[in-house]
């Protein structure tokens, strides 16, 4: 053996991993495999532990827009106010009174009638200018809106809305004229007032519509006749009074 052999290190033999070996090393280090049970439980469990998201409230849904003649329409608004009832009042023959849709009346009885089995007490009223009687129960009289003739306080009250400024709304002439007519058949003087000063043409101011015209008349004239009625008038006596209560420019 040379020198050279000698002092050469030796080589360790390499040692190749078996099956055996390889099955020693898995089996010295465990690994935790989960179950599919306990998966699928704590899967269940962590929602729960969890705070519930809250619920956003659902968006409100918009109303319907209605269409007419391709214009989106505003919201409705009532013509006018529901007629109040008018006040208990005791009535007696020869009273004179104002129905709502008919205007002044007088009170020509009050007698018990029977109508399809019941027995009633009905208020006779009879208008010279229509030529009608009209019958009201008693008990509905209220409701009916039927009162006695306004007091002559309550009447300077109206000729005071006769003096105002008048009050157009810029608004389509069909819906003013069912305001108007509203007005006048609520019976309040008041209000039928505000539609003769409305409607009323001063010399100089340009002519009414014929539907103007005719609303115009149909309150005057019942203005007139409460008018009439309480100072003992002439109905068209009671016109001119009227008019010349109206403001003029």
């Amino acid at each position: 053996m040379t020198d050279k052999q000698k002092t050469a290190p030796e080589k360790k033999p390499v040692k190749l991993a078996t099956d055996a070996t390889v099955a020693e090393t898995v089996k010295s280090k465990p690994v935790k495999v989960a179950k599919p049970e306990m998966a699928e439980a704590e899967a269940v469990a962590a929602p729960a532990s969890a705070p519930a998201a809250p619920v956003a409230p659902p968006a409100p849904v918009a109303p319907p827009v209605i269409m007419h003649g391709g214009i989106p329409a505003g919201p409705m608004r009532p013509l006018s106010p529901p007629r109040a009832p008018a006040k208990a009042e005791n009535f007696v023959a020869g009273d004179h009174v104002v129905y709502p849709t008919h205007g002044v009346g007088k009170v020509d009885r009050i007698a018990v009638e029977e109508i399809a089995g019941h027995t009633l007490e009905l208020i006779c009223i009879t208008f010279d200018e229509n030529r009608m009687t009209l019958r009201v129960p008693t008990n509905k009289a209220r409701t009916a809106g039927l009162r006695k003739l306004a007091s002559k306080k309550q009447f300077e009250d109206v000729l005071a809305v006769l003096k105002g400024r008048a009050r157009i709304k810029r608004t389509m002439w069909s819906r003013r004229a069912q305001e108007y007519e509203a007005k006048i058949n609520s019976g309040d003087p008041a209000a039928i007032a505000e539609v003769v000063r409305d409607l009323h043409r001063n010399a100089g101011q340009p002519d009414q519509s014929f539907s103007e015209r005719q609303i115009y008349e149909s309150a005057l004239d019942r203005l007139a006749a409460e008018y009439a009625a309480l100072e003992q008038l002439e109905k068209s006596a009671a016109i001119e009074k009227l008019i010349a209560h109206l403001k003029s420019e």
